[in-house]
């Protein structure tokens, strides 16, 4: 699935089990469940802060922040903003890689 995506074109869950379906031709109720699956062991363990690495594509982690003074942007009013859990994605070179790879293909058709 991912070579015939274009521009804004957004991967779904449905498009992962799509690409389950012709590649390894599961049926498509198993297509759609091991999806699941596999989506709900990564949140399952980040929720639990826990690192998620996947080897080619890269880590997934939960950074904390503390508390701070943020701006109400309307007023300009000073708000603290709780702390909090956020996720992080940091890519591995490989998809990096692949990225800027692709970024050079579309210039040099392009003429850029």
């Amino acid at each position: 699935m991912a070579g015939k995506m274009t521009g804004g074109r957004t991967l779904t869950r449905a498009d992962l089990a799509e690409a389950l379906v012709e590649k390894v031709g599961l049926p498509r109720n198993e297509s759609q469940d091991m999806v699941e699956i596999i989506l709900k062991e990564i949140s399952d363990s980040l929720a639990k802060g826990e690192q998620v690495k996947l080897s080619s594509f890269g880590s997934f982690g939960i950074r904390s922040k503390g508390e701070r003074i943020g701006r109400n942007p309307k007023t300009g009013q000073e708000v603290p903003i709780t702390p909090r859990r956020v996720l992080v994605f940091k890519p591995s070179n490989i998809m990096k890689d692949m990225i800027n790879a692709t970024l050079a293909t579309k210039s040099a058709k392009n003429g850029a």
